[in-house]
């Protein structure tokens, strides 16, 4: 740090906030620590009586905050995200431009955390996002910033982005709503309507529905109609628990579909199934969800942790299940704020 006069400051960066006073109007800072002083700069410090002034001294190897925040941001951006503008304060953020489920390399963002005097800070990754959504903001620590450390930060996150969005694509499901009690009138099908109004958020319209009861074949009858009509997805309600006469998973089986997981860490939705219909090569595998039903009266299930990604055709694999036990416990909070605290994350 050092003292040099006002007119000889151009290009030199502030250490300190430069406060202006307009009398009976406002009060507040003029040039924020960290501003790189440009010549349109010069008469308003004067006016402000600031003939001296402290500043940084930019060494060779050093980068200023805001240089290195571009660069930071930098590392951060896949498809569909962008910057939100220029530096504030040294900080960037970086928001989506589609909707989506937010991506996040996790182990490549620990490393680059771990790197000194960087930061980055993201939203949790697989959930849904809007366009224009904040996903992360990243700066670095000090002021200015040795160009080794910066290099090194940029080395931890390697050549791929660290965040993306990836699209909802799947537009079309399947709802076949289980049970006997249902098929025959008994009671009321309250479970498809609240499928439909989840997928609705996901921009997923429901064009084909079923009661086929609870017998497999029958089961089996109405999923392979379903897959004929050409939907994106099917979700089976009901018959999901281990009572002998629940069918359900037996039905997708036999159905063609290969299981990825029945069962998740997850409470409410320890019974869930997933698993895909492969067709031909090159083709997108049409996922199948087997639902338990405490995805018709509970607000947040496992259901909802794992739409995002199905709906943008990412395709599930065992162990991404295997990792949802830390944080799967519902804390049945009232009133639930799912999404914004998914099972007490």
């Amino acid at each position: 740090m050092r003292l040099v006069h006002t007119e000889e400051a151009v290009g030199q960066v502030l250490c300190h906030d430069m406060t202006q006073i307009i009398p009976g109007k406002s009060k507040g800072p003029r040039f924020k620590k960290g501003h790189v002083v440009a010549p349109e700069d010069v008469d308003v410090l004067l006016s402000m009586g600031k003939v001296n002034l402290y500043v940084w001294e930019l060494e060779e190897g050093m980068v200023h905050e805001d240089d290195a925040a571009r660069r930071m941001a930098a590392l951060l951006l896949g498809p569909h995200t962008k910057v939100a503008g220029p530096p504030s304060e040294g900080k960037i953020n970086v928001v989506a431009t589609a909707d989506g489920v937010l991506c996040v390399d996790s182990g490549r963002l620990v490393a680059v955390n771990s790197s000194d005097e960087v930061m980055v800070a993201t939203r949790r990754g697989n959930f849904g996002v809007r366009a224009r959504d904040v996903l992360a903001g990243t700066r670095v620590i000090p002021l200015v910033i040795a160009e080794d450390r910066l290099a090194a930060a940029e080395a931890a996150a390697g050549a791929e982005p660290l965040l993306a969005v990836a699209p909802y694509v799947l537009r079309t499901a399947a709802v076949i709503a289980t049970g006997s009690e249902v098929a025959s009138g008994l009671i009321e099908d309250r479970f498809t309507p609240v499928i439909v109004d989840k997928l609705a958020g996901y921009g997923i319209e429901v064009g084909f529905r079923a009661t086929p009861g609870d017998e497999v074949d029958s089961v089996v009858d109405a999923i392979d109609v379903a897959r004929a009509s050409g939907v994106d997805l099917v979700v089976c309600t009901g018959g999901m628990s281990v009572d002998p006469d629940d069918n359900t998973p037996g039905a997708i089986r036999r159905a063609g579909a290969r299981v990825v997981t029945y069962g998740s860490p997850v409470l409410p939705g320890a019974m869930l199934l997933v698993g895909y219909f492969d067709g031909a090569v090159g083709a997108r595998p049409i996922p199948v969800l087997g639902v338990p039903g405490c995805a018709m009266y509970s607000r947040a299930t496992v259901l909802d942790l794992i739409l995002p990604r199905v709906a943008a055709g990412i395709e599930l694999e065992r162990r991404d299940f295997s990792t949802m036990g830390e944080g799967g416990l519902c804390l049945g909070c009232k009133p639930c704020t799912y999404p914004t605290c998914p099972f007490g994350r």
